[in-house]
């Protein structure tokens, strides 16, 4: 297991990672019926993909002896209706401006190929702008 769940009533849940204890709060957003007081499910969705993207980075860094050090990223989730689910996703994602064209390539690459964006439904438009500063 991976993971356990509880709901806690009024729209929200806690979910437990086994192997580490570590605790992640869900609560509905205020537009479906919630009080909007943490991140919705769908937001860890969106939340997921830049983390992964800045972790296959961070791997594919420290693979070729270079720091992605202050990297960081945001992530705009648009939601659609009939059903409600997520229908794009735009990230932003900052390396820091001392890298080469080389390591660009490959930081971008690595971002690129994360599991989280393989496990997106092809469907959801995924627009995704690197920069360096």
């Amino acid at each position: 297991m991976t993971a356990e769940i509880q709901y806690l009533g009024n729209l929200r849940t806690e979910s437990t990672h086994l192997q580490s204890g570590k605790v992640i709060v869900t609560d509905a957003p205020v537009d479906n019926h919630g009080l909007g007081e943490a991140f919705s499910p769908t937001d860890l969705v969106a939340s997921a993909l830049v983390s992964c993207k800045l972790t296959l980075a961070g791997i594919a860094a420290n693979t070729h002896a270079f720091s992605i050090a202050g990297a960081h990223g945001s992530v705009l989730k648009k939601m659609g209706t009939d059903p409600r689910r997520i229908v794009g996703l735009d990230v932003q994602i900052t390396f820091p401006a001392a890298l080469t064209d080389k390591q660009r390539a490959i930081v971008e690459h690595a971002a690129m190929t994360c599991p989280v964006r393989y496990s997106i439904h092809p469907d959801i438009v995924l627009t995704v702008d690197f920069q360096y500063a």
